[in-house]
Formats: structure tokens, C-alpha cells, sequence
């Protein structure tokens, strides 16, 4: 058996790009695709089991998220019957998978440039390859920012100097990003900044972590910070934000052009005084769509502490600020979903406790800033709404919300609105 598998191992390599192995990993033969593929520097034979050791593998698991797509040996792929099952179960999984997905406003408005504002599905899924053959192998292998090594989950399009290279250091305090470590450890003690730029908008006492965040050694903040930045007035940090977060979202195609965007930046403020950055949100100033948020991210390091709902409800109570209803830009990543649909979940059981189930959608809507699409999906995922003569009409108990929320009894972070001092800015000065 050992020798059949060493055979299975090395036949046929090199093997051509897009084809469908199956490839170790955890332990287990998984089915996937190889997007590229590089020669090593192997100076072994390439006869018998060594031939596979003469190359390498970009391979994405069919059925997971990009952000797991890595580099493999070529010891690791296994040329076998599982290959074909793998092939078999691609083509049924691909049209589903691509119908799922949709072009982002920025794709948007490339495509709608070139087809002069024409729309349809077809352009959305011309789009949607193209930035997948464009971004389908990740650049950059890991990022140094400040005491935190993270791996890097998607490709994200920094300067070709920079690109090439498998490590990035980057400020906690600036963003600034550089290719070497004496140079970042140089930046690290000249410079002087010790928050984002901007306006400090919110400041809060920071929750104690858990006791699995403590072991894992995360320090305990002593309080939690909110900045607003206009990408018109610190472009630079922005821009670099902006190429941080792709690391870590897929569909993020805002790079550079951040003069219409507000950034609201999460901070983590330490002993010393400093603010660290955990997250963000950004927005439009102006938004056609009703988007409240553009992009939202929680850096790694910084998950499972409750900070996405924080800046969640920090984005609906600026909508309920300036009198309007919002939603998140489409399409969200599988993580984002998950923690908006949460989100909802947790506002509108909450009020539907508050009123014993009387209010209607657009009561609802008008209270929590929550768009009604959002509001009426949300209720249907809990089956607490019926469609009833041409309208939505919840239809739910107290006994029945009371059970849906001790189901959720996870706790979450939420804004205080008498510590937030932002206020919409006049109209017009935007």
C-alpha cells in the first residue's frame, strides 16, 4: 500500500493548472483545485517518488472559503480515484457557488464605465472571474503588526516593491507598512503618533476578556476607542488601511480612491496610553444605495471579543443620528452574514419584548434604523413573520420571543449612546 501511494504521489507531475486533485490536509484527503503552480529548488532526482518533490501547489479546497488556499508540496497531493469524485463534485458545486456571489459597487461601477451603465447577472459574473483570476493567489504570507504575527487570508494589490514580499511590518499606530524588520523597529521608536488622526467620537471602559483570550495572551485593555477619519483629510492612512484589511476580506475593491469614505477605527487602549487598532467600518458620506457600511472588519488577533457588534450598532446609531435607515453594502462575506444576521436577531427580539410583539415592520424599521428587507429576513430565518393579504405581518408571542432569546444568551457588545459624542454634520459640508 505504501508504494501505491508514493506511485499515486508522483505520477504525472508536474500537473497543469485548474486541474482537480485531492490534497492531505488535517489528516484527511480533501478534494481541490490547483490555481498555480511553482518549481522548487530541489536538486533530487526527479525519478520515481522525487519527481513530486520538484514542485509546488497553490490549491483551493472546493466547498471552503479562499482565505484557506495555501501552498503545498507536492508530496502532498494524492493522483488517485479521489480526484475524479473531486471533479465530479466541483461541476455540480460551481454554478451555485458563482450564483451566490455579486459584483460589489466599486466592480459595479467599473463595469457599468465600460457597458455604459448596462446591468444584468452576466456582467456581475464576468466581474466576479475576473477579480478572482486577478487576486487568486495571496501575495503576501503574513503581516507583523504591532506584538501580532498574522497570517494573511486573501491577496491584497500593494505596491510591487512591497508584493514580493512573504512578510509585511506595519505600524499598529499609522499603518504604514515596510519590507524590513530594522526599518519597522526604527519607525517603532521615532515615531510620535500614538492614535489614529481624526476625531475621537466614542470611549468606552473595555469588558474584561475571557478567560480563553487571557490564556491565549491578549493583554486587558483599559478602555475601548472610536475615531471617525475622513479619507479626504488623511488619505494616506486610509489608503494604507484600506490595503491592511484586503489581507483579510475577499470582495473589498477599495483601495485607493478613499476620498469618499468615512473610516470609523476601533481602538484598543493599552497601559502605556496608546490606541491600538482591533477593527473598522467604513462608509460612503453619500450613499445612493442606503448603505450604512461599506466595509467592516475585526483584525484576527482582535476576534471573539464582541468588537464586530460593537461596531455594528456603532454604524445604526449614526443612522439613527442623522433620522435614516441603513443596511450593509452586499455581497458579505460568509463571517459578516453570520454576525448581521446575529446582530438583527438580537435588536429585534429585544424591541419585540419591549412592545409584546406589537409593532409592525415599518415601526420596527423606524426605531432601529434597520432597512425593512433586512428586518423581514431576519424574521423569516426565526419564522416569527407570515406574508397575510398582500403583507408582512409579524406574528409571534412573548412566551415564543422570550424562548428565541435564551436561546441566543451569548452576550454582546453594544454602543452606548450617551458616550458617543458624534452629530451629523450640517448639510451640504460634506
Amino acid at each position: 500500500a505504501p508504494i501505491a501511494m508514493a506511485a499515486a504521489r508522483s505520477a504525472g507531475h508536474p500537473l497543469e493548472t485548474g486541474a482537480v486533485v485531492a490534497c492531505e490536509r488535517g489528516g484527511i484527503s480533501q478534494p481541490c483545485q490547483i490555481i498555480e503552480r511553482s518549481r522548487t529548488t530541489s536538486t533530487q532526482s526527479a525519478d520515481g517518488a522525487d519527481e513530486a518533490s520538484r514542485w509546488r501547489y497553490y490549491v483551493h479546497y472546493m466547498g471552503h472559503d479562499r482565505r484557506l488556499d495555501e501552498w503545498v508540496a507536492g508530496d502532498r497531493i494524492v493522483l488517485s480515484q479521489d480526484a475524479s469524485r473531486a471533479q465530479n463534485s466541483v461541476a455540480l458545486n460551481q454554478p451555485r457557488e458563482l450564483s451566490l456571489r455579486r459584483a460589489t459597487r466599486n466592480m459595479k461601477r467599473r463595469i457599468d464605465e465600460i457597458n455604459h451603465v448596462q446591468t444584468g447577472a452576466s456582467y456581475d459574473e464576468a466581474l466576479e472571474k475576473e477579480h478572482e483570476e486577478s487576486t487568486k493567489v495571496k501575495n503576501i504570507q503574513s503581516v507583523q503588526i504591532g506584538r501580532f504575527e498574522l497570517d494573511a487570508w486573501y491577496f491584497s494589490p500593494f505596491p510591487d516593491a512591497f508584493s514580493r514580499q512573504r512578510k509585511l511590518y506595519v505600524c499598529e499606530f499609522t499603518l504604514k507598512y515596510m519590507k524590513k524588520r530594522k526599518t519597522y523597529e526604527r519607525h517603532v521608536r521615532e515615531e510620535k503618533a500614538r492614535q489614529p488622526p481624526g476625531t475621537l467620537i466614542y470611549r468606552c471602559t473595555a469588558p474584561a476578556l475571557s478567560k480563553e483570550c487571557l490564556a491565549a495572551g491578549l493583554e486587558q485593555p483599559t478602555e475601548l476607542t472610536i475615531f471617525e477619519v475622513d479619507g479626504s483629510d488623511s488619505k494616506v492612512y486610509c489608503q494604507c488601511l484600506c490595503l491592511l484589511a484586503k489581507l483579510f476580506l475577499d470582495h473589498k475593491t477599495l483601495y485607493f480612491d478613499v476620498d469618499p469614505f468615512l473610516f470609523y477605527i476601533l481602538c484598543e487602549v493599552g497601559a502605556d496610553g496608546g490606541h491600538r487598532i482591533a477593527g473598522y467600518f467604513s462608509k460612503e458620506k453619500v450613499s445612493l444605495d442606503g448603505n450604512n457600511i461599506a466595509c467592516i472588519l475585526v483584525l484576527p488577533q482582535h476576534q471573539r471579543k464582541g468588537y464586530g457588534k460593537l461596531l455594528i450598532d456603532c454604524a445604526y446609531q449614526l443612522t439613527i443620528r442623522e433620522g435614516k435607515v441603513g443596511s450593509p453594502e452586499k455581497p458579505l462575506s460568509d463571517l459578516g452574514h453570520l454576525s448581521f444576521r446575529s446582530y438583527w436577531t438580537q435588536v429585534l427580539l429585544q424591541h419585540l419584548r419591549a412592545h409584546r410583539g406589537n409593532l409592525s415592520v415599518k415601526e420596527i424599521s423606524a426605531i432601529t434604523a434597520i432597512k425593512t428587507e433586512d428586518i423581514i429576513s431576519t424574521l423569516q430565518s426565526l419564522n416569527l413573520i407570515k406574508y397575510w393579504k398582500g403583507q408582512h405581518v409579524i406574528s409571534v408571542s412573548p412566551k415564543i420571543v422570550d424562548e428565541h432569546l435564551r436561546a441566543s444568551t451569548r452576550s454582546s457588545l453594544r454602543c452606548d449612546p450617551s458616550l458617543l459624542t458624534w452629530r451629523p454634520p450640517e448639510t451640504g459640508t460634506l
